[in-house]
């Protein structure tokens, strides 16, 4: 299968890296916003091409994984891309999510291609545990915790705010919530009352901090519903304090069975990442061989982690799975 990757920043090092470790997988170039001659890539002999040369390769490339941020990117690539590429993308700004599967469908299946949208660990892996889980307890809650960890999304929300050269955005959940969920007391906890978000900011010389700050803080779909402190830092700190990308969370059910209800069941999938790109670009890029098999049999149209079956996801066969996994 061939890929390429569209945007070479964190995710798309990471797609790099992952492409390296599936021998079923070749990666065939990198696709630029930057002069192509200024993108260092880690493997030798990949090109690295201006967007522009995109429709060029559309013979050339089996998926297209589009390595652009949530906020302004990929609401525009992953609709416009797919009229010419099978796609992944890792969209996730949940609340926006009915509205870009709409726009990707439509063009997915004027083109007959599949854009599988949204994948990563949340949206992502941690959806697919929630169905799963409340599936089999239909009768429960579901709880989800991220953190503590970098947000690439909201990181990059933040950069997108005049003013801001640089910016992390550190997800944490609450521990006294969390301790609540596990313990099974079934507690009702607005967002605010599971996670607090903090962020460190390094702001252009002479940039109204108090303005990027109120930003921030009243930012729709990433902060306004939470308690979010802002702290602004010099590029030194950033680098030598911030520099890594870690990160992780939990997906809790609690449930009863019975005719009573008399038996308590507790369902938690976790994830403790050493970097968070590295590890959703993993994630696309296992749902890329599903696109590639999907488009194969002839399927078009987005797609979401819902409707791939698991054995889409992996290089061994139907055969090799029953034998090794079942």
């Amino acid at each position: 299968m061939k890929i390429a990757i569209a945007g070479y920043g964190n995710l798309g090092r990471g797609v790099e890296c992952a492409a390296a470790q599936n021998k079923d997988i070749e990666l065939v170039c990198v696709f630029t916003r930057r002069k192509p001659e200024t993108v260092k890539l880690m493997t030798p002999g990949i090109p690295v091409l201006p967007v522009a040369d995109m429709e060029k390769m559309a013979d050339k490339i089996d998926v297209l994984i589009i390595c652009g941020g949530s906020a302004t990117d990929l609401p525009v690539q992953t609709p416009e891309y797919v009229k010419k590429f099978n796609v992944i993308d890792s969209f996730d700004t949940h609340a926006k999510i009915p509205e870009h599967f709409a726009a990707v469908d439509k063009a997915a299946k004027a083109s007959g291609k599949v854009g599988i949208i949204s994948c990563g660990w949340d949206p992502g892996l941690f959806s697919v545990n929630r169905l799963y889980a409340s599936a089999i307890l239909p009768e429960g809650k579901d709880y989800t915790f991220w953190g503590k960890g970098v947000s690439q999304g909201h990181s990059d929300a933040v950069r997108r705010i005049e003013g801001v050269v640089d910016a992390r955005q550190y997800t944490i959940p609450v521990d006294e919530a969390l301790a609540k969920v596990r313990t099974g007391e079934n507690p009702e906890l607005t967002t605010r009352q599971k996670h607090t978000r903090e962020v460190f900011v390094v702001a252009a010389e002479g940039a109204d901090k108090a303005k990027i700050e109120k930003e921030i803080v009243t930012m729709p779909n990433y902060f306004d519903e939470y308690d979010t402190v802002v702290r602004f830092i010099d590029m030194e700190t950033m680098k030598k304090e911030h520099s890594g990308l870690p990160h992780g969370g939990f997906v809790i059910r609690t449930g009863s069975t019975g005719i009573n209800k008399e038996h308590n069941h507790v369902i938690e999938y976790s994830l403790k990442l050493d970097s968070n790109p590295e590890f959703t670009a993993s994630v696309l890029v296992a749902y890329a061989r599903a696109a590639f098999r999907l488009n194969n049999e002839g399927v078009t149209g987005a797609k979401t982690v819902f409707d791939i079956a698991p054995a889409y996801l992996s290089p061994l066969s139907g055969d090799e799975l029953r034998h090794k996994m079942l």
